[in-house]
């Protein structure tokens, strides 16, 4: 598409932007400052959210704003915390890796001396899988920390930039998938570590799992759709010179951001594009949804949070957080969690209009 006419497209979401912040219909809950910048991504609940932050704090929020427990680890918490059972296991960039119990905050274990995670954790029901800055990938035991397998970055594989955290890895399929660099993609089992199958792919921005596919995106403009249990390339889409964000599997489409502000919809059978929408500022993480709602938030220092409804006009309405948003927001019923950069996490109750 020419320049000129992405332009426009950017220009007129900017003007729509602001027509729909004046009819928003949302109901502010709380807005909550969690003392620090955070870069680490809200982690869903059934009735709240937890967060961390660069002052090395995770604290858990209900619907109301309230905080039941918060936890000083004294270092960054730079990546999410992850879930299991009635377990949170949380790591720092000072190379601790604690759990604590999910409804007191309670410590339960806690290890030292361990690589720095810069990279989103995952668990199941026995194991939470650690990706470490150098490339190796570890599971240790929910329960008791006790460390069930480590896996060293493919000897010849490109060396890995250590202050960078990788893409997250993705837990699905029976699968552990996980990006390691320009080294590609490794899907692992669970049970031992041993690699299921390898994708070559260079500069990786994310991934998403829905079903039995895996959709992978890179900076260079790339989108892939690979089988989940082979790896196998279903189909391949350069829809983009450059992408900003991991594929986000939404509203039946993968969506993904470009260089020039705009949002991209493929269709997920075949990666065609289906449409595409100017924004006020990059996207660099994923989308979310709610109803017929496509929610998109927005790099930029006003932080605009945009709803989208595809195939219907202007955006149903925006929400300006002033702080750029960094991760993916948090749909629980009709509440809406967003955390901005500066360490925020605001809420709204969304009101949809009556059919």
């Amino acid at each position: 598409m020419p320049p000129s006419l992405c332009q426009r497209l950017a220009l007129l979401l900017a003007m729509a932007v602001l027509m729909a912040a004046c009819r928003q219909p949302t109901d502010k809950r709380f807005a909550f400052s969690s003392d620090a910048p955070s870069r680490a991504a809200l982690v869903p609940l059934e009735n709240g959210v937890l967060v961390g932050n660069e002052a090395g704090r995770v604290l858990r929020l209900d619907l109301a704003g309230e905080s039941p427990w918060k936890v000083e680890l004294g270092r960054e918490v730079a990546a999410p915390p992850t879930v299991s059972g009635d377990s949170v296991i949380v790591g720092t960039v000072g190379g601790t890796l604690v759990s604590l119990a999910l409804a007191q905050g309670t410590e339960r274990w806690r290890l030292t001396g361990q690589p720095a995670v810069l990279t989103p954790l995952v668990s199941d029901a026995s194991a939470v899988y650690v990706v470490a800055p150098d490339g190796s990938v570890r599971a240790h035991a929910v329960d008791s920390g006790e460390v069930r397998w480590r896996r060293p970055l493919p000897s010849g594989a490109p060396r890995l930039e250590a202050t960078r955290p990788l893409p997250s890895p993705v837990l699905a399929g029976g699968l552990v998938v996980v990006v390691l660099g320009d080294a590609g993609l490794f899907a692992l089992a669970p049970k031992d570590g041993a690699v299921r199958w390898r994708r070559p792919l260079a500069q990786v921005l994310g991934l998403e799992a829905q079903g039995d596919v895996l959709y992978v995106s890179t900076r260079k403009g790339e989108v892939l759709a690979l089988g989940l249990a082979d790896g196998q390339v279903r189909w391949r889409q350069t829809p983009a010179p450059v992408l900003t964000s991991p594929p986000g599997f939404a509203l039946g489409q993968v969506w993904v951001g470009t260089e020039d502000n705009l949002l991209l919809a493929l269709a997920p059978q075949d990666g065609r594009e289906t449409a595409r929408f100017g924004l006020p500022a990059p996207l660099v993480t994923q989308v979310a949804e709610y109803r017929d709602w496509l929610l998109v938030p927005t790099r930029g220092g006003q932080g605009w949070l945009v709803a989208l409804e595809p195939g219907k006009g202007p955006p149903a309405f925006s929400l300006r957080l002033d702080t750029p948003l960094l991760t993916r927001p948090v749909v629980l019923g009709d509440q809406l969690f967003v955390l901005g950069q500066d360490g925020r996490v605001l809420s709204w109750r969304l009101q949809p209009p009556k059919s």
